[in-house]
């Protein structure tokens, strides 16, 4: 059976996200360079993130919901956020992962709503917010 994957707004995210059980998954591409980017999120660019599923599942290991998210969320953050759950179905690899989401409204939405914006270039990102 297919794994679900549901929305969670700006609002609910900005509650949630300093747990330490989220990750925010950004896949936008070369635009969160200069547009900045949700404070703590990993960059997982949508044009390479096949082939790098298997680095992110290491990377969220200890989380249990992931947040996936573009500039809209209209194509690439719901589009990645399925292939996430389909090679987690694929691989019969659960990875600790309860909950697929992606952010409705996407950063546009995020940023637009004045919630905080990290322009750091730290990879990683540390999560401070300028």
């Amino acid at each position: 059976m297919a794994r679900s994957i549901s929305y969670i707004t700006g609002s609910q995210l900005l509650s949630l996200r300093r747990q330490p059980n989220i990750a925010i998954i950004d896949v936008r591409d070369d635009e969160r360079g200069y547009d900045g980017h949700i404070a703590g999120s990993l960059h997982y660019a949508s044009g390479s993130f096949s082939e790098n599923i298997s680095n992110l599942i290491q990377q969220v290991k200890g989380k249990d919901t992931l947040v996936f998210h573009c500039a809209l969320s209209q194509v690439r953050g719901p589009t990645c956020a399925r292939r996430f759950a389909n090679y987690l179905e694929d691989v019969k690899e659960e990875a600790g992962i309860k909950n697929i989401m992606v952010l409705e409204r996407g950063f546009n939405g995020w940023e637009a709503s004045g919630r905080p914006v990290c322009r750091c270039s730290d990879v990683p990102c540390k999560g401070e917010v300028a």
